[in-house]
């Protein structure tokens, strides 16, 4: 029964395999943005653009403490595609049991983070005084739902690990309904304004994380998962925090680009805030859409590279490539087009309105870039690299970001010029993204085949 849901990415024919695994990722992000879109929605049309702006101004500032930890979900993601493509069920046993006892620590460590660091980390990005009080209560809030977050996406990366795409949407459909009835419940019913939003969302979180735990729990599989057995297997906690701490960190120091980035914005007042808000919340769908291209040249990788099929690394890269230029420049598009609409969903202020295309044109019709960056890069951590791709993003997309805000932009204070830093940061980190990978993926390959030949001698002078 188990199997119905898994994909074999070792042989077959590529395209229809990774629309398969990607499409219902797409689907997923989608439902999860929903829990912060149905947030800012909600508040903006029942509250207020001040309320609006508060819970926008936390997004930057909340991924910046929570990457770090979502990076580790990634290493746990690689190397059970890994294990799963070798073969190796004892090693995926371990590795499950590691990475829920790790989600439930790290849940736990970030609800001690965001309770202290909300406030004076939201002075220091400048808030708007108007809005910084609904802000930090709508952060501490928040972080009482890390645990569940950090649990789902443990959870979820598993079951994608082997080609499981399907379940996660499913548990995340039940979790975005449950979100958008309690906004509406507690925001109208109640007038909680932005407590009643964090609150929804903190409540579809824990529903998802109970599923995602239930269907491991219930699994007639390696990755079947028993409570009385979770433990820190040592060996797999080095692993995974060698591949994903470095995710984590370049995670961390891109929100810390952006951090500044709403700084500036800040800058400009508090319906240029909502504005941008509304914006972001509107490109964060192309985005998701995109990064299901990045799940799958990982997971597709990732698996190949525990099969020691050579051949088959470069066509999925290539193939991921096409269909993530594809996604973008689809997607991007229509939100452009549909951007007076789509902005009018969120705030029926025109001025917030004429903000939030000021971004929307320099940023969506670029954003093809963005997804085929981080395509790339998924590519070169399925390979096993994780600390190349990291330095690269941070000199190429995150340090040039730093140093236009400091240089450029200074000297033309205007938001398109702001904006401007993020397409030229994505091409330029794509480009040193695909000459790594060229370099990495003949370093592997050279590898492989020398082992091979090895155990081919070894066998040879064994009869």
């Amino acid at each position: 029964m188990a199997r119905s849901y898994e994909i074999d990415m070792c042989s077959g024919p590529l395209l229809p395999k990774v629309l398969r695994f990607s499409v219902p990722l797409m689907l997923s992000g989608v439902l999860q943005l929903l829990f912060n879109a149905a947030d800012i929605i909600v508040v903006g049309q029942f509250t207020g653009s001040q309320a609006m702006a508060a819970v926008g101004s936390t997004g930057s500032l909340n991924n910046l403490i929570i990457n770090i930890f979502l990076g580790l979900s990634i290493g746990s993601s690689v190397l059970m595609a890994r294990y799963y493509g070798a073969k190796e069920e004892q090693n995926i046993h371990e590795l499950v049991h590691t990475s829920v006892l790790l989600s439930l620590i790290s849940g736990i460590i970030l609800i001690i983070l965001g309770t202290v660091l909300a406030r004076p980390l939201l002075s220091l990005m400048g808030t708007p005084f108007d809005v910084i009080d609904q802000a930090v209560l709508y952060m501490r809030i928040i972080f009482l739902g890390m645990p569940a977050m950090l649990t789902y996406d443990f959870g979820a990366g598993i079951l994608r690990a082997i080609g499981d795409t399907r379940r996660p949407l499913a548990y995340l459909f039940t979790a975005g309904i449950i979100n958008v009835c309690l906004n509406l419940f507690f925001v109208i019913g109640f007038g909680l304004g932005v407590a009643g939003v964090a609150i929804a969302t903190i409540i579809s979180q824990y529903t998802s994380a109970a599923l995602v735990l239930r269907c491991l729990m219930k699994a007639e599989a390696a990755y079947h998962l028993s409570l009385k057995e979770l433990s820190l297997n040592r060996s797999k906690l080095r692993q995974i925090l060698r591949i994903g701490l470095p995710a984590g960190i370049q995670g961390a120091v891109f929100s810390i680009s952006n951090v500044l980035i709403q700084s500036s914005i800040n800058s400009f007042g508090s319906v240029a805030v909502a504005g941008n808000t509304a914006a972001s919340n509107i490109e964060g769908f192309v985005y998701t859409a995109m990064n299901s291209l990045y799940q799958a040249s990982t997971s597709f990788t990732s698996q190949n590279v525990g099969a020691r099929n050579t051949k088959r690394i470069v066509p999925i890269l290539l193939c991921c490539l096409g269909v993530v230029l594809t996604v973008g420049i689809v997607l991007g598009g229509a939100a452009v087009f549909f951007g007076t609409e789509l902005l009018g969903i969120y705030s029926s202020d025109p001025e917030v309105i004429a903000y939030g295309l000021q971004r929307l044109h320099v940023v969506c019709l670029t954003y093809f870039l963005c997804g085929m960056m981080d395509t790339a890069c998924g590519s070169i951590r399925g390979l096993g690299y994780s600390i190349a791709p990291t330095l690269v993003s941070l000199t190429g997309a995150c340090g040039l970001r730093i140093v236009w805000i400091y240089t450029l932009f200074r000297m033309d204070h205007t938001l398109f010029n702001l904006y401007l830093s993020y397409p030229v940061s994505w091409a330029v980190t794509f480009t040193a993204h695909i000459v790594c990978f060229v370099i990495f993926y003949r370093a592997w390959r050279d590898r492989t085949a020398e082992r091979h030949q090895l155990s081919r001698a070894a066998l040879h002078s064994s009869h």
